[in-house]
């Protein structure tokens, strides 16, 4: 896992999106992107994080950031949530967990006493240049969406 820390280079990434087609960092240079890093499509916590996103979703636009959430799920899986709950975020698919490592967010959890790899809930906003410019760790989801849009808003300040 590369060193992952407010200046550096945001990893690069090209992956599969939902509704076909693909989404890569090179797609945002020369504006803020905002990277969320969830655990599983049509989990509660991870419901919540996208239908916030996408109720923010044109405040976002305003500011002039897009915003991508990234977990291991396919494609197919990310459609059917889209669907589900009318999500405006673009989904990417990392099945492989390259991407996801490359951010350090795949990680050993532990639930109910036993042991597992899986997404470390995480947020980065990556600034117009590709660089990294906040990390939110180990996300609580309550409030988070306007906290980042808050920080995109005070980048063009």
């Amino acid at each position: 896992m590369a060193d992952i820390s407010i200046g550096t280079a945001a990893p690069d990434f090209d992956l599969p999106r939902d509704g076909g087609g693909r989404v890569s960092l090179g797609h945002f240079r020369g504006k803020p992107l905002i990277l969320f890093f969830y655990p599983k499509d049509d989990t509660t916590g991870c419901t919540a994080e996208s239908l916030a996103f996408t109720a923010l979703a044109g405040e976002f636009e305003k500011a002039g950031a897009g915003v991508i959430g990234m977990s291991p799920d396919s494609v197919k899986c990310h459609d059917r949530f889209i669907k589900k709950h009318d999500l405006a975020v673009v989904l990417a698919s990392d099945e492989e967990k390259t991407t996801l490592e490359a951010y350090g967010v795949w990680k050993q959890k532990t639930m109910y006493g036993r042991n597992f790899m899986g997404v470390e809930r995480t947020t980065f906003l990556i600034r117009e240049d590709g660089t990294i410019g906040t990390i939110w760790q180990k996300v609580k989801v309550p409030g988070h969406a306007e906290i980042v849009l808050a920080a995109v808003q005070n980048l063009s300040r």
